[in-house]
């Protein structure tokens, strides 16, 4: 399935827009993860355990955002987003959303020009 932070995608048209789809995660903090970015907030640097949590919360988030559009019968979502909010102290939600559509490949060159924004050339005669 095809994901985009456009509108658009080079070379497909939509045919039809099926409605908003989005997946969640809510994850707490590991109280070792804690201590750990404690002592390196001292020293500065990257808090990996953090990232690792981030990193997890986003590939759950698109797996639930994707499940949802695959029973919709989509082809691709398109205009996807990431938003995140405190739920309570030491956890946070992740929320990706984006819309599901059906395609098809574009068929004739001003549609193409359409898709992608870039005017082709005329054809040769």
């Amino acid at each position: 399935m095809i994901v985009v932070n456009t509108e658009t995608i080079p070379g497909y048209e939509i045919l039809q827009s099926l409605g908003i789809v989005q997946g969640n995660v809510v994850r707490a903090k590991h109280m070792g993860r804690d201590i750990a970015a404690g002592l390196k907030n001292l020293v500065g640097g990257e808090l990996r355990g953090y990232t690792e949590l981030l990193t997890e919360s986003r590939r759950s988030a698109i797996e639930r955002m994707l499940a949802q559009a695959t029973e919709l019968g989509a082809d691709a979502v398109i205009n996807v987003r990431f938003s995140t909010s405190a739920i309570t102290q030491g956890a946070a939600e992740l929320y990706v959303y984006g819309t599901a559509v059906k395609l098809r490949e574009a068929r004739n060159e001003p549609a193409l020009a359409a898709a992608t924004g870039v005017p082709q050339p005329p054809p040769l005669s």
